[in-house]
């Protein structure tokens, strides 16, 4: 079974005095790009849910948003050290700067430094945050179970509409190798005639420039090799399919494949008839690449 790059899934939970909420998303993308968005005073936790999700999930854009609340009607307070010395030790070079140019700034105020991203962490302070960080590890595994699971449903319905495409173009394949053979004899006339004229006006012309001119117009004209390479190319993609997993990027190079041959198709045509095939198939083509984006 292929798997869908496109998923969602949310689940809540509680253990008081804490209560969150999950949120997981994915959209197409060349790789695995993973943006977590989780609280910083849970610490561990975001290494351990990348782990987690990097398990599952091959090829997607996926973001993940954590969102944790607590029942207390006045979270505690905790002042982050570190992160204090940082913005002091800033501080004091601005002002060393400002006061070597001649600039006088404005004091700066405590309630000004505790206002400052890090300074002040709500729901840190005396309070030891590894029950809770193994509590949200073990809910995360059904999330991510659900996450798949849609991913995968989204997948089945995208292998129908994929099996369904490629139908399309192995009838149209077929279609094409009926024209040719039709048109075969059209052809011979054609280089027949080019052949006369040729012989006609080839006084002191080499004979063996000539014949490679004549083979060189026979080739053009044959488009027997495309046909054929389409139809590998079908059962290639059919085999994709039948074996699932994360066969995104293998789908995409043979797209381009397909592209390339119908584009010889048409250019080497001669035919009318030929030409509104090979059309066809680049639509169908163009179709079925648009689907392939989304497949991991």
């Amino acid at each position: 079974m292929i798997t869908s790059m496109t998923g969602f899934a949310s689940a809540k939970g509680e253990a008081p005095p804490h209560a969150w909420a999950w949120e997981l998303r994915s959209v197409n993308a060349k790789g695995l790009d993973m943006r977590l968005r989780v609280p910083e005073w849970l610490d561990g936790l975001e290494a351990a849910l990348r782990a987690t999700l990097a398990k599952s999930v091959v090829r997607g854009n996926v973001t993940l948003t954590l969102r944790v609340t607590r029942s207390d009607a006045a979270p505690a307070l905790g002042l982050n050290v570190a992160a204090l010395d940082a913005v002091l030790d800033a501080l004091a070079a601005a002002e060393d700067r400002a006061m070597a140019r001649g600039v006088t700034l404005a004091p700066s105020r405590a309630s000004d430094l505790l206002a400052l991203r890090g300074v002040l962490d709500a729901g840190a302070a005396e309070e030891d945050a590894a029950p809770l960080v193994a509590r949200l590890i073990e809910e995360f595994a059904p999330l991510v179970a659900a996450f798949v699971a849609m991913r995968r449903e989204e997948g089945a319905s995208l292998a129908k509409v994929l099996a369904g495409q490629l139908g399309q173009i192995a009838a149209l394949t077929d279609r094409a190798a009926h024209l040719a053979e039709a048109r075969k004899g059209a052809v011979a006339d054609t280089l027949k005639t080019n052949l006369a004229r040729v012989l006609d006006n080839s006084g002191g012309a080499d004979p063996d420039r000539v014949a490679q001119e004549l083979a060189l117009l026979a080739v053009k004209a044959d488009v027997t090799e495309e046909i054929d390479r389409l139809g590998a190319h079908v059962s290639a993609a059919r085999a994709l399919l039948d074996a699932g997993g994360a066969v995104g990027r293998k789908l995409d190079f043979l797209m381009q494949e397909f592209n390339r041959e119908a584009n010889t198709l048409c250019s080497k045509s001669q035919s009318t008839d030929l030409t509104a095939v090979g059309l066809e198939l680049k639509a169908v083509i163009d179709q079925m690449r648009e689907q392939v984006q989304n497949v991991e």
